[in-house]
């Protein structure tokens, strides 16, 4: 009798992974496999710990004192329209503009010379982003601001901020240039992403035509470090031309190229 082949016990063509090599370099969902025609228990539980995962990192609070310490310099607190988070996530435009009690905040702190650049932090829809990653990302960048000769504004921190909240606390503050940082909208490999928005000229009604995007900025994804170059060569070359957004390129990775083949 001719035995049939077990298919509980594959061979050794079977047991190996076409995808194990290429799972070991991302945090993407690739290659799930399946259980019938579901899911396997394990991927299933991993599906459902990503989400509570986005879900923490989009309602949890910003521990600003905890912040203000990793960052080891002062911060000026404000906050944006939206009175609470609930408001936050259904009214977007509120988190756009900052509140009465702010504005006079950041009047106040007004250097009496312009400043080159503002600094904001936002935690925008993902704080553990702003909480992890900011303090990294700023060390890195803020003496390459020093290296370029740009003054630069107090840091700010905007609460149940949207990007556009930069735009006016930069224009208030008058820097010629804003860097924004604000967590990301949390997706189901990344919770923690950090984002930072570059732009020329800030004042309110600015659009994100007018800005340059740097994304993904954590331990998982780009580096403090090459962000920090990528946003200082994007800053120098926004005052060289006096502009940001679409016509301000990121040509990091040519420029790099061209030194590695001079040198």
């Amino acid at each position: 009798m001719t035995k049939l082949p077990d298919l509980y016990e594959p061979d050794a063509q079977r047991a190996e992974d076409p995808w194990a090599g290429l799972r070991r370099h991302t945090s993407a969902r690739i290659a799930l496999g399946r259980t019938g025609v579901s899911l396997s228990t394990a991927r299933n539980l991993e599906f459902q710990m990503a989400h509570a995962q986005a879900r923490t990192a989009v309602h949890s609070p910003l521990d600003l004192d905890a912040l203000e310490a990793d960052l080891g310099q002062p911060l000026l607190r404000v906050a944006s329209r939206a009175p609470d988070r609930a408001a936050y996530l259904q009214r977007p435009d509120w988190g756009r503009r900052l509140d009465t009690e702010s504005v006079a905040k950041v009047e106040a702190a007004r250097p009496a010379s312009a400043p080159d650049v503002a600094l904001v932090l936002a935690d925008g829809l993902s704080s553990l982003a702003t909480q992890q990653s900011a303090p990294g990302f700023l060390k890195a960048f803020q003496p390459l601001l020093e290296e370029a000769g740009l003054s630069v504004a107090p840091l700010v921190v905007a609460t149940q901020g949207r990007v556009a909240i930069g735009d006016e606390i930069a224009a208030i503050l008058g820097a010629k240039l804003v860097v924004m940082l604000i967590g990301e909208r949390p997706g189901l490999s990344a919770a923690d992403s950090l984002g930072l928005y570059l732009t020329w000229a800030p004042k309110v009604g600015r659009t994100d035509a007018d800005r340059n995007c740097i994304s993904n900025i954590r331990p998982g994804g780009q580096s403090y470090e090459d962000a920090a170059y990528r946003a200082a060569w994007l800053a120098r070359e926004a005052f060289k031309l006096q502009l940001s957004g679409v016509g301000l390129k990121d040509r990091t990775v040519t420029v790099d190229a061209k030194a590695q083949v001079e040198g």
